[in-house]
């Protein structure tokens, strides 16, 4: 997992999680408590309420991505970064400031001006974007999009998302964003649900990955909540987001969410990382994060042999047991012991699902090959 530089500020496995704060320049976004068109209100906004309560980053908004909103030109944006310039001139506490733009102009403009990083919302559907963000050293966040500068998030399905990230390549600063909540008409919770489930996944690019949860639809439709109550839901998700792998976490409350996101780097388990030998500890739980990380390293393994399992199976008669231990010495990858209330069966997915093959596997096999689907 590569770690990034943001001038100065680390983000990767080797840094604690970095914590987003937003700013937005622009009357049309639709969370008024980070609104401000006036530079003076909104450099005590960020002093305040952002670098005051813990943010490293502060994300200054042009406009509103919301899809009902017209979308603005490069020139339309161009026109309140002096805003947005004048308010990070005025800001006395220390942050990364990034722009966040789906345009190239905007974003040379801005890092002229000061600015330290770019958030790319079109996901370099702009394919000048890496240009200008390399030529500038800078970090850049990338979120998954079509490759139309109208459309930023609007993908559905899950393995499109990863491969919009591919768009026009990726920098070597480049975080990636699987771009959660609702871009599009036909985008559903439920999408940004297993994204969610499969955060892992992401991983497989080996860049920082960065998430913004904050409040989104997907969370609060399983808790029934209205935005204004759904606090406590983004924290859970926080924890779990940085538990399955997210380094940058994009928040308006940010006081609450860094206590989160302490939780979450503190049980995070530790992924061992040897850059002196080139060793480390790929977080592997299911085929489908295995398959990305193959895919990364061009290797032709099975997926399913990278990822083990442990079960307990109850109940087998004694002619059950036999035939399991028939097949298990026949397959190096598994393995079968004495549970104090039953069998124990360990093996790799690949392992299991080749005895669960065989016409005389016990039938709770078949639950075991069940699950992995």
């Amino acid at each position: 997992m590569r770690n990034v530089d943001a001038a100065g500020l680390g983000i990767g496995d080797d840094y604690p999680t970095r914590i987003m704060g937003v700013l937005n320049v622009s009357k049309e976004s639709p969370y008024d408590p980070s609104v401000y068109d006036d530079p003076g209100e909104a450099a005590a906004y960020v002093d305040e309420e952002l670098i005051g309560e813990g943010a490293d980053i502060v994300d200054v908004g042009l406009e509103s991505a919301n899809k009902k909103f017209d979308v603005l030109s490069a020139e339309g944006e161009l026109e309140r970064l002096d805003t947005a310039i004048e308010t990070m001139e005025s800001v006395s506490g220390d942050a990364v400031f990034s722009i966040e733009t789906r345009y190239h102009e905007v974003a040379e403009a801005a890092l002229d001006a000061g600015f330290d990083m770019v958030n790319d919302i079109c996901g370099f559907a702009d394919s000048e974007m890496p240009r200008v963000c390399e030529e500038y050293g800078v970090a850049v966040g990338k979120m998954a999009s079509p490759p139309d500068l109208e459309r930023p998030g609007a993908i559905e399905d899950v393995d499109d998302i990863y491969d919009a990230l591919a768009m026009n390549g990726l920098t070597d600063k480049t975080i990636i964003d699987p771009a959660f909540g609702g871009w599009s008409e036909a985008k559903t919770a439920a999408d940004d649900r297993e994204t969610f489930d499969r955060l892992r996944e992401f991983r497989g690019y080996g860049q920082p990955i960065l998430v913004s949860i904050n409040r989104k639809n997907f969370l609060r439709d399983l808790a029934d909540r209205p935005t204004d109550r759904a606090l406590p839901v983004s924290l859970a998700a926080t924890a779990m987001a940085i538990e399955r792998g997210a380094h940058v976490v994009r928040t308006h409350d940010v006081a609450e969410t860094l206590d989160a996101a302490k939780i979450g780097d503190r049980f995070t388990p530790d992924r061992t990382r040897d850059p002196a030998t080139g060793v480390e500890e790929l977080d592997v739980q299911t085929p489908g994060d295995a398959a990305r990380h193959l895919d990364r390293v061009s290797a032709s393994a099975d997926p399913e042999a990278a990822v083990s399992r442990v079960f307990e199976l109850g109940d087998l008669s004694d002619t059950e047991r036999d035939t399991l231990d028939s097949l298990a010495a026949e397959c190096p990858a598994v393995r079968v012991a004495d549970g104090e209330d039953g069998t124990l069966l360990f093996g790799t997915v690949a392992a299991l699902r080749a005895i669960a093959a065989d016409a005389d596997a016990p039938a709770p096999l078949g639950a075991i090959v069940a699950g992995e689907e």
